[in-house]
């Protein structure tokens, strides 16, 4: 596992309190699903699989409005196996939002939940390519003066679309020992 020096020069400003922030509900799923579409490079699930997320994962999920519709998300649960563990799914923020800290935002909201009470890690994958998820992952690291390695988790060759980069696994812990 490669361990990963972090620097305070990747920390991002927190966002205004501009956004509204607060569990998803069934009814935002279908804009969930419409705000996922509009940020490349995410993989886009199924509008059943983030009505799933909003009816049984609203306590690990993260919506941030600004008006009607949303435009921050952040999906999370606790493997079953890892009950200790954060997995972060998605974070998604609308091109028009981007740039103002919303990302870390709706991480520090979800961390402050009593649903990952007890979490000590946090764990998210990231493509190769797409550096502004690694950014927020790292700068979140330094934020909680922890460590953060990154393995391999899924290969090229476990995706059925040949296109699909690896997603390697970024671990962010221990954390509020």
């Amino acid at each position: 596992m490669l361990l990963k020096t972090l620097s305070t020069a990747s920390l991002v400003a927190p966002a205004s309190s501009n956004s509204h922030l607060r569990e998803p509900r069934i009814t935002d799923g279908a804009a969930i699903h419409r705000l996922v579409r509009a940020c490349p490079p995410l993989d886009l699930n199924s509008p059943y699989a983030y009505l799933l997320l909003c009816a049984h994962h609203a306590a690990t999920c993260v919506v941030a409005g600004r008006g009607a519709d949303p435009v921050g998300f952040v999906s999370a649960y606790r493997p079953p196996a890892q009950p200790h563990t954060a997995f972060i799914w998605q974070v998604a923020v609308a091109p028009e939002a981007r740039g103002q800290g919303l990302a870390l935002h709706m991480l520090d909201h979800l961390l402050a939940r009593p649903a990952l009470a007890g979490c000590r890690w946090l764990e998210t994958t990231v493509t190769p390519s797409n550096a502004a998820s690694r950014r927020v992952f790292e700068s979140l690291a330094v934020r909680l003066n922890a460590q953060c390695a990154e393995r391999t988790f899924f290969t090229k060759e476990d995706f059925q679309d040949p296109h699909h980069e690896p997603e390697m696994l970024i671990r962010i812990g221990p954390c509020f020992a």
